[in-house]
């Protein structure tokens, strides 16, 4: 009698160009460590490249555990004009360069706006536009020695995307996926680059490259991925179907933490960076307001800032008479901050008040989704997140200037703080059901 071999499922390799990568911390590092962290499950064994020595605002120890044991991660020096903003700019060797224009300390002065113009029309797509030409030589040796046939490039960082043209064009066979975690000439701080015509012109014709030259594009939501496919037509594109959505997620093993401790005071939480496009106004009047009427709201309040703060928000939280309430916490460590989200009885959802803001779809929105705790958003009633939020039943939403919608939702969360999420929708988004997501994309391929 033979015994008949079970067949091996077979392996491919992908090679994921991501600048964000542990130990750097924040949201750009997630969307791509969750996906190496689960694609071997799916027949995939990616490998990594990275820079080595990157610009990074902050850092998070926490992350490396999920790097999984035994993936090449190939990461190579790179120069940033870091150096010289902060000298010219005024700034000490030491700083770290924030995100979307926060400012935390000053109002920007005009060598900080000579800065930005200088970065905007001098450093296109970004600052790590002199990494792309050593990158794509690299790589090139190390894809013709290990016979890769799948790449992925993830941006921001959009350099990312032109390492990953020059090495479609040196290997029109390779399979290219272009992930977009935010858009590239859509992205609401774009008009703040005060860019050139010339430069303008610049980004444009670099992104309708990458549109056309991708095999697929992904998009965290399907407002970007139309946009994309609009500016693909737009330049001549004929496959309007390799625009596809993977969204952001959350991950089942990082809930885990079950954070029993709920806050005694009715803590409304914010996770992340709060710059000025992204302060809601709305909300600190409904506050002022509420903390004179209701002597038991006011005596339970409190609200936690977690991570950067833009100091036109301080500003306007003093105007309403709420710096009191205020609970100010420096960047967490992941863990830290899923045991936050847990413990905080209300966690707002701030969407930036900006023209692509129905498209706006945060990472964290799926981390508040998993918390357990019920999720206070303000922004487009009609957006995606909107419509998410509404499937998954584990929040609500109200419009930039909807006082008496917000209100309402408020005192019905400070009365009734427990809500029923949706337990089934929610597990769609986990990181695990989004990599199987990702893997038949790549299969499709």
């Amino acid at each position: 009698m033979t015994t008949q071999a079970i067949p091996r499922r077979e392996v491919k390799k992908v090679l994921i160009l991501s600048y964000y990568w542990p130990p750097a911390g924040g949201a750009g590092v997630q969307r791509w460590l969750k996906f190496v962290k689960y694609l071997r499950d799916f027949g995939w064994e990616p490998v990594v490249y990275t820079a080595e020595n990157g610009e990074m605002p902050v850092l998070d120890n926490s992350l490396i555990k999920d790097v999984p044991e035994g993936v090449e991660v190939l990461k190579r020096p790179i120069w940033e004009p870091y150096h010289l903003y902060k000298w010219f700019s005024g700034r000490k060797k030491d700083d770290k360069i924030n995100a979307s224009f926060l400012n935390e300390n000053k109002t920007p002065g005009l060598l900080e706006k000579l800065s930005v113009w200088i970065r905007g029309n001098f450093f296109i797509p970004d600052a790590r536009v002199f990494w792309i030409k050593p990158s794509a030589g690299f790589l090139k040796a190390y894809i013709s020695k290990h016979n890769i046939q799948y790449l992925i490039s993830s941006g921001p960082p959009h350099s990312m995307h032109l390492i990953a043209l020059k090495l479609k064009n040196t290997f029109p066979e390779l399979k290219w996926v272009a992930d977009f975690r935010d858009p590239w000439t859509n992205i609401d701080f774009y008009s703040k680059l005060m860019l050139t015509p010339l430069a303008d012109r610049k980004h444009k014709r670099l992104e309708a490259q990458v549109l056309l030259k991708s095999d697929l594009v992904l998009s965290i939501g399907q407002h970007m991925s139309e946009e994309f496919k609009t500016i693909y037509l737009n330049h001549g594109g004929k496959t309007p179907d390799k625009f596809k959505v993977i969204t952001n997620g959350y991950d089942e093993e990082d809930v885990l933490v079950n954070e029993k401790r709920k806050d005694e005071a009715f803590s409304l939480a914010h996770i992340g960076t709060l710059v000025k496009d992204r302060n809601p106004e709305v909300l600190w009047r409904v506050l002022g307001k509420l903390v004179k009427e209701n002597a038991e709201l006011k005596s339970k309040l409190q609200i936690k800032l977690v991570g950067k703060v833009d100091l036109f928000v301080k500003e306007r939280l003093a105007a309403h008479q709420l710096s009191a309430y205020v609970k100010y916490i420096e960047y967490l460590p992941h863990d830290e901050v899923i045991r936050e989200q847990q413990r905080s009885k209300v966690l707002l959802l701030l969407v930036n008040n900006t023209p692509n803001a129905r498209g706006i779809l945060t990472g964290k929105f799926f981390e508040y989704m998993a918390s357990g705790s019920p999720i206070l958003a303000i922004g487009p009633v009609d957006g995606e997140l909107a419509g998410i939020l509404k499937e998954t039943e584990c929040g609500f939403i109200s419009g930039f200037e909807d006082e008496t919608e917000l209100k309402k939702h408020l005192l019905q969360l400070f009365t009734h703080p427990e809500l029923i999420p949706n337990s089934e929708k929610i597990k769609h988004y986990s990181r695990k059901a989004l990599t199987e997501q990702l893997s038949a994309v790549l299969n499709a391929l």
